[in-house]
């Protein structure tokens, strides 16, 4: 399998400074974070060779999933991120895993960590490529960095809090920055190479 960086979609002409820095810091934690898996097999993408739960596919399908969600928060707005939860379940029964029924959103969540059967490297990859280039995209046209939008009800997030498309940006970077450091340690555990 060939990784390969995800490129840039706008002209970086076409881009104020800030959007073409932040584009290009973004750009740069995708590649460190996709260069983990080159030259490995599905099979190893999927292995997790730590105490963790976490693999190699399945950290990119969860910063893909991360990154798009955001991006359709910057779109859309909070409707984007609904967490809803089953009738009669708190949020501190979910918390405590006492929920006897998951909303689909956390299933989904969970399978993002993992390779599920029949999934490959190259189509994840080629998914994370899709998405970034959708965020490119947004990140061009979205008339001002400082518009905002209030964030869904979850416990994870503050009572009130807004996030504008600049605090989205930065939060997906790190992010990505964060799961680029985990992957290279499991890439290393797994077979000695690293992302460098």
């Amino acid at each position: 399998m060939t990784v390969t960086a995800t490129s840039t979609t706008t002209p970086p002409s076409a881009l104020d400074a800030e959007r073409a820095d932040l584009l290009a810091q973004l750009a740069t934690a995708r590649l460190t974070l996709t260069n983990t898996v080159r030259g490995l097999s599905d099979e190893q993408g999927g292995e997790r060779p730590t105490a963790s739960a976490l693999c190699l596919g399945g950290l990119i399908k969860h910063v893909a999933s991360m990154e798009e969600q955001w991006v359709r928060f910057v779109v859309e707005g909070p409707s984007a991120m609904r967490y809803d939860l089953p009738d009669g379940v708190t949020w501190e029964d979910f918390a405590a895993g006492a929920a006897s029924e998951f909303p689909q959103w956390a299933v989904d969540h969970q399978n993002d960590f993992r390779m599920l059967p029949g999934e490959t490297l190259g189509g994840i990859i080629a998914r994370y490529e899709r998405i970034a280039a959708r965020s490119e995209e947004v990140v061009a046209s979205v008339p001002d960095l400082s518009a905002t939008h209030p964030l869904p009800e979850a416990p994870w997030h503050e009572r009130g809090a807004v996030r504008s498309v600049r605090r989205v940006l930065m939060h997906v970077i790190a992010e990505t920055a964060q799961h680029a450091g985990h992957a290279d340690i499991l890439r290393e555990t797994l077979d000695g190479q690293t992302s460098t």
